[in-house]
């Protein structure tokens, strides 16, 4: 018995393809194959390490399974990329045969990580909210992440008044309002707190590592996607209405995030944890509330906070999707093994 070729997709293969199919609708389903343990993720590793110019680097290693698709993402960032002119994060996917166990495709694994990213946060905010009534858009953060959030919610908030952006780079914040100025009403924040105020939707994607978003910035009703995992101030994880994350496990095992650390101490537990008079009780995970079991109202005044620390599975179902249109179009280069 012989394998087939190795596929590789470049990411101009990657983005191409992309266009083919429904991030929405992998994310959402891979959402429900984890409630119904057919999906899910094994043990992440991870390598750090300084730049030569002292930034921070490292190396995230996620495997991944979904029914019959088996696969591992490669994901890599350095905070210094952002003054070279580059994107923070690159990585590559890996899919694996599910009978041999034997690679069969590699593809750039950047773009799938934004968008399974905003992907994740469109999904979430739509089980959780009704978008109509989402008037006004907070970003703070103006990189890939921010355009991919944008490209995918702002279809789906039919009512959208007004985007405030806000960057600690004030230039990279105009370039960011400039290239979105078709949107509706997008503007340059003076600061974090100018942009979240009056906010309906927060979107923080930053590269953070000091919590700085407070509670009382959230006017009631707002929701705060914390998708760089450490915009949230200790008060606002344990004072909202409802804090849902996407994986407990990954959270409490993380020795970096604010979230993780409150685990640790007992200042926060697990969504299946008993009550109990100590710690700030995770609401849900992601998975019970995009497969509609999550039993808590959400009432219209209520401050959601959603911490998508990132599963791996949504990335590896996105991924064997592109590897499925690659097949019909023909696209992707094949390697000799």
């Amino acid at each position: 018995m012989s394998l087939e070729p190795l596929l590789y997709l470049s990411e101009a293969d990657v983005t191409k393809l992309c266009q083919s199919i429904d991030p929405l609708a992998i994310v959402e389903d891979t959402f429900c194959r984890v409630a119904q343990g057919v999906a899910g993720v094994g043990a992440e590793a991870a390598l750090r390490w300084a730049a030569p110019d002292g930034t921070a680097a490292r190396s995230l290693v996620l495997p991944a399974t979904s029914g019959n698709t088996h696969g591992c993402k490669v994901i890599n960032s350095c905070l210094g990329n952002l003054d070279r002119g580059l994107p923070r994060a690159h990585g590559l996917i890996v899919l694996h045969d599910d009978a041999t166990a034997a690679p069969t495709c590699v593809m750039e694994g950047g773009v799938i990580s934004a968008l399974r990213t905003a992907a994740v946060s469109a999904v979430s905010v739509r089980a959780l909210r009704d978008l109509a009534a989402v008037r006004s858009i907070a970003v703070l953060g103006c990189g890939r992440q921010a355009a991919t959030h944008l490209t995918l919610l702002t279809p789906l908030c039919a009512n959208l008044r007004r985007i405030l952006a806000f960057d600690l780079n004030v230039e990279r914040a105009k370039r960011f309002a400039d290239s979105h100025s078709r949107q509706t009403g997008i503007h340059v924040a003076d600061d974090a707190e100018a942009a979240v105020r009056g906010a309906d939707l927060v979107i923080a994607v930053t590269t953070t590592t000091t919590p700085y978003a407070q509670l009382d910035w959230l006017q009631p009703g707002a929701t705060f996607l914390n998708v760089s995992l450490d915009d949230a101030t200790e008060a606002l994880l344990l004072r909202s209405d409802h804090l849902i994350v996407d994986d407990w496990n990954l959270v409490r095992n993380d020795h970096h995030r604010l979230l993780g650390q409150l685990a640790r101490t007992g200042a926060v537990i697990g969504p299946t944890k008993a009550n109990t008079t100590y710690g700030r009780r995770v609401d849900a995970d992601l998975a019970t509330v995009v497969s509609g079991r999550y039993e808590r109202p959400v009432h219209p005044h209520h401050r959601v906070v959603i911490n998508p620390f990132g599963m791996g599975v949504h990335d590896i179902a996105i991924a064997a999707e592109v590897q499925a249109a690659a097949a019909r179009s023909g696209m992707g280069m094949l390697l000799p093994r």
